[in-house]
């Protein structure tokens, strides 16, 4: 849960998060829309990832990322669960 907490806590990733929750991208899509290296870009992907935010699947050339919302449901309930 750490490593979760660790990749929203950063604006470029929350940003990340926000263009794929529109639909899936590859690493190039999501560096156009940023002002920062693509190796950065690349870096903030893989820590999305570790933190199982996100999935990557090899297609061709490419590596499209996608939003994996099923991570978000589980922390979801998990907070809902300390309200009661």
């Amino acid at each position: 849960m750490n490593s979760l907490f660790k990749a929203l806590n950063d604006e470029t990733r929350r940003g990340i998060l926000e263009m794929l929750k529109e639909g899936d991208m590859n690493a190039g899509e999501i560096a156009d829309r940023f002002h920062i290296s693509k190796p950065s870009i690349s870096h903030h992907l893989d820590i999305l990832k570790q933190a199982d935010l996100i999935t990557s699947e090899k297609k061709g050339q490419f590596i499209t990322y996608s939003l994996n919302t099923t991570i978000l449901e589980d922390v979801l309930n998990w907070i809902l669960t300390l309200k009661k």
